[in-house]
């Protein structure tokens, strides 16, 4: 505990020195320089602000306080900066310049005329003080201008009709409404798409010309649109695709090891040379939309494109065209495979609950195994986690030993035995074959073989539904406990643990998943998201028990191979509320809950690997995974080595209520060459059982209970943005613990007598420690 002190101590002073290291920068500057350190624009309205700060020149922004120390540290010598071999690093002084604040000026006033405040004027104000700098943009904005009247034209008049129906009807530039420039930038875009979509191949986007009067009515714009013919003909042509060509090149500077194929697909008609010699056309085919005798379409091209890329075969797809006649087109598709194998290693280090470990994982990709873009993916994992506190070598100390092997075909297409009329318009549907074995291991208490088998396929019936459905899921499961371990529960009288761990079992079983707006999850915007899964087990063996007259095992269940089999069902609801607040302002919602039940052939118990948990870095962060719960349930009431033999075993539920709040926005936007934001969050939840068993009463849902029994907790996340993936660091503090007695569920208002606290707690739940703030470090947003 000292040295955690010591290091937030630490952590502390370091930071105070950089902050100070950085209001000092000034010093280095030369005489009638000064250092930029506040930049505001006032007057103008907050839904716009931050967009218009946008427009100032990042050259006289205020320096990133940690970017310009590290530049300090590196280019300065004798209170002044090098004038000669300054060093790349951190960020150079953002120093006043009096033609970028005009310039940026400028920027601004021309900004908020595209927002209809054609009278604004924009004056910066500089002050100077002890070589540092503050830029106000001072604004008077005026009255906005609104749209008035709308005339159009155009000189083509089946394009005048398609304007009026798809697009002016549709448009978000009405009279009435303030002036807003990308109402018309969208509308000119809608037009071009929707041209494009039937057949205008050479239609431009300044063949639309918006003009704009003023002068008619105070504070009024009225619009003169006008759709113009190209000047080199008599008027706009519908193009058709003539013939389709499809080639596909071997990388550069590579030579194909296998004889190249050029045919000619009568059916298709379509003419294919593959160079590689390791394609087939027809799986490939089903993803090029723009077909013979059809017309030019831009929406198929664009999804043509999205089904090539998303097959995960190719590196580079280009679509060209090239005019054969008056109105005719022919259609190149030019495909660069990727390489065909492929192999990644990755490894992780592990923390938790005063233990640490490592996982190594092994991937090999054969990206093309029959022609057709098929991806055959296997996976191999090793992980182990050590525990100080066990006597002995390095080896003794293993708490638990985890490997798994898998296998996963994925076909770009759905493979059934009757026809569907899954095109990919919306995303590339896939089949799955895959089989997964592991082997778990945990020091001194028990053994788990499990092997599974699956069938899955994934489609889509409009850009924002996706479907998952796995058919078939033969599961066998093997658990074993430690001779020792296992004669030790019984006789303290937890069979529950023995029933639940000691165990064979077999498992044929579907699952359905329905999954709306997963696309918009990184964007800033108003959206909702929502996912249900739906999973049964056992049914189809049920009704055939009788027919397959199966055996019945001395408990009374059905066996099938001699082994029981699962019956059970289980329902996941995930559904979230996105709402933007402008800029890198996000708020965001989440309700999450579920329940499983088993019945029939296994109605007592639920397996371990179908329970829920609380806890964790996506859910109740406050928790660590598998410490909340269920219900009131405290460890307390466990003898000490059950405690440390059961930890993560028996705190499992079979109803799960979880919500959170979640609030996010930007700290730096430049912090060592990627964005850093922030998030505060609230979060609220447990699990718990369906029915008392013989470890605890305290865990089963009442209705009039289970509100005092929710768990709270709340805390501070960083999250360094790195474009491609997100770094995460969320820091979780409890407020309410509902493992203690009504009375003292309101642990936060013993944070500051927490040694005390904690001591106590020890005392009674040892080797368990109690942790006020829980630290979770992941890759990606919790949701």
């Amino acid at each position: 505990m000292i040295k955690k002190y010591r290091f937030f101590v630490c952590a502390s002073i370091m930071l105070l020195l950089l902050f100070f290291a950085s209001c000092r920068s000034a010093r280095y500057l030369e005489e009638g320089q000064a250092l930029v350190t506040d930049v505001d624009v006032t007057g103008v309205p907050p839904e716009i602000k931050e967009s218009a700060t946008a427009y100032i020149s990042n050259e006289i922004k205020p320096n990133s306080r940690l970017n310009l120390t590290i530049y300090n540290l590196f280019n300065t010598r004798g209170g002044r900066y090098k004038l000669e071999n300054r060093r790349n690093v951190g960020e150079p002084p953002h120093v006043l310049d009096s033609s970028l604040v005009e310039l940026s000026a400028q920027q601004i006033n021309r900004y908020l005329q595209t927002k209809g405040y054609f009278s604004a004027f924009v004056i910066p104000q500089v002050h100077v003080k002890k070589k540092k700098a503050h830029i106000d943009f001072n604004v008077a904005l005026g009255q906005p201008f609104r749209f008035g009247a709308i005339h159009y034209r155009a000189d083509d008049p089946v394009i005048e009709e398609i304007y009026a129906r798809e697009v002016r009807s549709k448009s978000l530039a009405k009279t009435g409404k303030q002036f807003d420039s990308a109402d018309l930038l969208q509308e000119r875009e809608q037009l071009y798409e929707k041209l494009k979509e039937r057949g205008y191949y050479d239609y431009l986007r300044q063949y639309m010309r918006v003009g704009i009067d003023t002068n008619v009515v105070a504070k009024q714009a009225d619009l003169h649109v006008e759709i113009q013919d190209p000047t080199d003909s008599t008027g706009h042509t519908v193009y058709h695709i003539d013939s389709v060509f499809v080639r596909i090149i071997l990388p550069y500077g590579q030579v194909g090891t296998r004889m190249p194929h050029s045919a000619v697909d009568t059916n298709l008609h379509i003419s294919y040379n593959d160079e590689t010699g390791r394609f087939r056309l027809k799986p490939l085919s089903r993803y090029m939309y723009l077909r013979p005798g059809m017309r030019y379409n831009l929406k198929k091209e664009n999804q043509s494109y999205d089904r090539l890329y998303e097959m995960n075969g190719f590196r580079n797809v280009k679509i060209n065209h090239q005019k054969t006649g008056s109105d005719r087109l022919n259609t190149f598709y030019e495909l660069t495979p990727r390489p065909v194998m492929a192999n990644q290693v990755e490894g992780e280090f592990t923390f938790s609950s005063g233990m640490s470990g490592f996982n190594v994982g092994n991937t090999f990709s054969h990206r093309n195994v029959f022609g057709g873009a098929e991806q055959l993916e296997v996976k191999m994992r090793y992980g182990v986690l050590f525990d100080p506190r066990l006597e002995g070598n390095l080896a003794n100390k293993i708490f638990n030993n985890d490997f798994q092997v898998g296998v996963n075909l994925i076909i770009p297409r759905l493979m059934t035995p009757f026809e569907n009329s899954s095109t990919g318009t919306y995303g590339l549907p896939r089949t799955t074959f895959s089989s997964t074995l592991q082997f778990f291991q945990q020091d001194q208490t028990y053994s788990n073989r499990y092997f599974t088998n699956s069938l899955n396929y994934i489609w889509y019936t409009s850009p924002r539904s996706q479907h998952s459905l796995t058919p078939v899921s033969v599961e066998y499961r093997v658990g074993r406990l430690d001779d020792a371990f296992q004669r030790q529960l019984e006789d303290e009288g937890y069979l529950l643990y023995v029933r639940s761990n000691n165990r064979e079992y077999f498992g044929l079983s579907a699952q359905y998943n329905y999954t709306y707006n997963a696309a918009k999850l990184l964007t800033r915007e108003n959206f909702n998201y929502f996912r249900i899964g739906l999973e049964s087990s056992g049914n189809v063996l049920d009704l055939l028990s009788d027919v397959l007259k199966l055996e019945r095992s001395p408990e009374g269940e059905r066996l099938l191979f001699g082994v029981p089999y699962l019956q059970f069902a289980k329902t996941e609801v995930d559904y979230r509320w996105y709402r933007h607040l402008g800029g890198n302002k996000q708020f965001v919602l989440r309700f999450n809950g579920g329940v499983a039940v088993p019945y029939g052939n296994n109605s007592r118990l639920l397996i371990f690997e179908k329970s829920f948990f609380g806890g964790g870095m996506n859910g109740i962060r406050a928790w660590q995974a598998r410490t909340l719960g269920p219900g009131s349930y405290n460890r307390a009431g466990l003898p000490e080595a059950l405690r440390l033999n059961l930890r993560n075993l028996d705190q499992l539920g079979e109803l799960k209520l979880e919500a959170n709040a979640e609030y996010r926005f930007r700290i730096l936007n430049n912090f060592m060459g990627a964005k850093l934001n922030g998030a505060t969050f609230l979060d609220a939840g447990n699990i718990w059982l369906l029915r008392d068993n013989e470890i605890t009463t305290n865990g089963t849902f009442k209705a009039n209970e289970f509100l005092s029994q929710i768990a709270l907790g709340t805390g501070f996340g960083l999250r360094l943005d790195m474009d491609y993936f997100i770094i995460r660091l969320d820091a979780g503090l409890k407020v309410k613990d509902p493992q203690f007695a009504k009375g003292e569920q309101w642990v936060i208002k013993e944070f500051f007598n927490s040694r005390e606290f904690k001591r106590n707690f020890y005392e009674t739940h040892r080797p368990d420690r109690y942790n006020f703030i829980q630290y979770n470090f992941s890759v990606g947003l919790p949701f």
